[in-house]
């Protein structure tokens, strides 16, 4: 399978490179600038990433790049172009003032491969705070700004290019066209990666890996481990079993309506309804990632105790998808926290049980493609992300059974309210967080004292950045008026309307 392998320097736009790079149905990976994996025939071009370092720091990333220079079609992004020029005896010196923002191109060499096709001028998006002040004399200007003379170059005689700017990003109006002259022309790229080669390729490696041993899946009800469990079931039938455990803090009526739905797919599943235990452990814990740990403890105690059920298992299949894998070997080592996030916990050794993840090539949206081509339920593949430790950690503080009662039926008006008014394939996540706060109300002639409740509603592509939804008044209005006159114990609605970054998409 031809791929695009992206070197990582820790930039915020890394994995936008690649995700406009499967835009233009070509696979690639991403591997942190330390980790260059061994450059297979499979590997026709390679993209270096931007970063927030300086190439002018002393222990700025400058990885040796003698086996991919010449040898392979190479571009260089902001960092990357100056770490190129750098290395080939050029000057990088501070920029006056932190470029970053609009600017437009203007391309001097139109006939160049990367610029073919490209118009002048063009928007593009700069994020910088060091310049290339003198090129090599083998380099060759092919594009430059009002502020910076090398915003694009080529080397002669060498299929190497560098560019100042940010093609990955949508301020730059033509760089998707920049990136498929790199990639679809320059690197020869057919484009025929897609959800239904995919699809093939997945099940024909899991039936030669799997053969005739069983596989053992532990379901969500969300829809990276629901596409995991189809690929699975199309390639090893009933030699998967599925398992779906109840922790208690998911929404409500979810684990009835999963399993019907899941039974609906064909799958054989099997429902453990564990929530008294989780509330037993989790009585009077209020720390956000001890709740996480205790959480995931519990899944994995119930989760083994129903895997050694199941005979000759060798497999445990996991929902594990592309973001999950970057995130967790990145330039900056792997965050000690990252997977509490996403996944609920690791397993016994004394399961012994082999691990495969079938989707851990794919990007969210890919999944949902995938899952399209599989045919499966547009209601489930369209469902919001919904966080492993559930409600869990939209409780603040200890959690209680009635805390997640409250919790449920407030979340149950707005996530309806969501899909009456047509809004809810509008939004990327939507929720309600349950405050560790009381506040005085008046209700009839009565003087109140209770809960207050925050909706929170966010659009985004893929989870790492997003955005509050600016839902109507009328529609705020009446989910706040039915939630505070039919949820017993909250008599107080606030909205939420921070983004990500600063603010993270849950609360805890």
């Amino acid at each position: 399978m031809e791929k695009i392998l992206i070197l990582d320097f820790g930039s915020q736009y890394t994995q936008l490179i690649a995700r406009r790079v499967r835009e233009l149905n070509v696979y690639c990976e991403i591997h942190p600038f330390n980790k260059i994996p061994e450059i297979e025939t499979d590997v026709k071009g390679v993209i270096l990433s931007g970063s927030p370092s300086s190439v002018r720091d002393v222990e700025a990333p400058n990885p040796d790049l003698k086996n991919i220079r010449t040898k392979l079609p190479l571009l260089g992004v902001c960092y990357g172009a100056q770490l190129l020029a750098k290395q080939s005896g050029g000057e990088v010196e501070g920029a006056p003032s932190r470029e970053y923002g609009r600017a437009m191109l203007t391309v001097t060499s139109p006939n160049d491969p990367l610029m073919i096709g490209i118009p002048s001028p063009t928007q593009v998006w700069m994020s910088h705070g060091d310049t290339i002040t003198e090129l090599p004399p083998s380099f060759k200007i092919i594009g430059s700004t009002e502020n910076v003379k090398v915003a694009a170059y080529h080397i002669d005689d060498e299929p190497t290019w560098g560019i100042q700017f940010h093609p990955e990003v949508y301020h730059s109006l033509a760089g998707k066209d920049i990136l498929a002259n790199f990639v679809l022309g320059i690197c020869g790229c057919s484009g025929s990666w897609s959800p239904d080669s995919f699809i093939e390729t997945t099940v024909e490696d899991l039936k030669e890996r799997i053969g005739s041993d069983r596989v053992i899946l532990g379901l969500s009800g969300g829809v990276d481990s629901s596409v995991a469990a189809m690929l699975l079931h199309k390639a090893i039938g009933d030699h998967l079993t599925c398992i779906f455990v109840n922790n208690g803090l998911l929404r409500k009526n979810e684990f009835s309506d999963v399993l019907n739905s899941y039974k609906g797919m064909g799958l054989n599943v099997i429902g453990v309804d564990a929530s008294e235990k989780f509330y037993a452990d989790l009585k009077g814990v209020t720390d956000p990632e001890q709740k996480r740990k205790i959480i995931g403890r519990d899944f994995v105690e119930v989760f083994n105790d129903e895997a050694k059920k199941i005979k000759d298992a060798k497999w445990l299949a996991q929902g594990t998808i592309y973001p999950d894998v970057i995130e967790s070997c990145s330039v900056k080592g792997p965050s000690a926290t990252i997977k509490s996030h996403h996944n609920v916990g690791g397993l016994p050794k004394e399961m012994n049980l082999k691990v495969v993840e079938p989707l851990r090539l794919l990007f969210k949206d890919e999944v949902r493609r995938v899952g399209r081509a599989l045919k499966m339920d547009p209601k489930l593949l369209g469902r919001h992300p919904f966080p492993g430790p559930g409600l869990g950690i939209r409780i603040l503080g200890d959690v209680t059974p009635e805390k997640v009662r409250i919790l449920q039926e407030a979340d149950a008006i707005f996530i309806n309210n969501l899909k009456e008014a047509g809004l809810y394939d509008e939004v990327w996540q939507a929720g309600v967080i349950l405050l560790p706060v009381q506040s005085v109300g008046v209700m009839g002639d009565e003087r109140t004292y209770e809960n207050c409740v925050a909706l929170r509603a966010v659009i985004s592509t893929d989870g790492m950045t997003a955005d509050w939804v600016h839902l109507p008044y009328e529609f705020l209005a009446k989910t706040s008026n039915q939630i505070i006159n039919k949820v017993k114990g909250v008599n107080r609605v606030v909205y939420d309307i921070s983004s990500k970054p600063p603010a993270t998409i849950e609360w805890e």
